[in-house]
């Protein structure tokens, strides 16, 4: 497996942005800094403004753009404030917008912070620490099997969430992220050749209710667009079927309301290569929009 840390469809990402050396540009998720690496090398007069609400992700790639100097600023901050955040900081309308949404490898990579269940750790999945309180530890242990239930399938399309939702209430107290993992296991049926662990999709469902993920993805999607400049381009990397269809119904809402042009009328996916290389990539979705000319 390749370093955890390599930006997913970085080529596709540079191409669709079409970056200008001297553009404003915005990374809503920093991550650990890949994509803001790379867009810097673009730049020469340009600014880059690279968001992350979580202040490990900051701090690790403080040191790796730190060569970029004052061309990149690094803020705290949901992506879902970028309007806020571009206003605070007094910038024009921006050449261009990336979000790389989901968790990432960096936060899976530290089981302290209990995203995987690859090894036993404390169950949180905060991205962050120091603002939110709820925790997927609140979630398994006191919400009701109704409401884990329904939970699962909302946000994750668990079929079997009723089955593991019983088997997680009768299981209480549940101790750490493997024991999760076992529960789940056991709960789950198994239909043909599994790819996937069988616990994926409800430690997906519990990062993204923890982080009210599709709540900060729905405002991110709406306050965008006032950000940008005519002509601007607006990259989305998604990694479930859920954030992708609210991807494509705002930059489709966007075109019929006359303020975007959709640029990909197919989603851009990972080559057999780059899966290959880099894993992680493998459900990664990419669409861009353009921003029209302001009335």
């Amino acid at each position: 497996m390749s370093a955890p840390h390599t930006p997913v469809l970085l080529d596709e990402v540079l191409e669709w942005l079409q970056i200008k050396p001297e553009g404003t540009y915005i990374d809503a998720t920093l991550g650990a800094g890949g994509h803001s690496a790379a867009i810097a090398e673009k730049l020469t007069s340009g600014r880059l403004i690279s968001l992350d609400r979580d202040a490990q992700a900051l701090e690790l790639a403080r040191e790796r753009l730190k060569d970029f100097g004052e061309k990149v600023t690094l803020v705290q901050s949901p992506f879902s404030r970028i309007a806020e955040v571009a206003q605070e900081l007094g910038i024009p309308p921006v050449d261009g917008v990336l979000a790389d949404l989901g968790v990432s490898s960096m936060q899976l990579d530290q089981a302290a912070r209990g995203f995987s269940f690859r090894e036993a750790a404390a169950l949180d999945m905060r991205m962050d620490t120091a603002n939110d309180e709820l925790t997927a530890d609140e979630i398994v242990n006191r919400w009701s099997e109704n409401e884990i239930a329904d939970l699962l399938y909302r946000e994750a399309d668990e079929h079997d969430s009723r089955r593991i939702a019983k088997a997680i209430v009768r299981a209480r107290p549940i101790r750490d992220t493997a024991h999760l993992a076992t529960i789940v296991a056991g709960a789950r049926k198994q239909w043909g050749r599994q790819r996937l662990h069988p616990a994926t999709k409800t430690f997906l469902a519990l990062r993204i209710a923890v982080n009210r993920e599709m709540e900060e993805l729905g405002q991110f999607l709406s306050r965008t667009p006032a950000t940008m400049n005519s002509g601007s381009r607006w990259v989305v990397l998604s990694y479930h079927s859920r954030e992708d269809r609210l991807v494509k119904h705002a930059f489709q809402e966007g075109e019929r309301a006359g303020t975007l042009r959709v640029l990909t009328k197919h989603v851009i996916q990972p080559s057999e290569e780059e899966m290959s290389g880099n894993p992680r990539s493998r459900s990664a979705k990419l669409r861009c929009a353009e921003r029209m000319p302001v009335e």
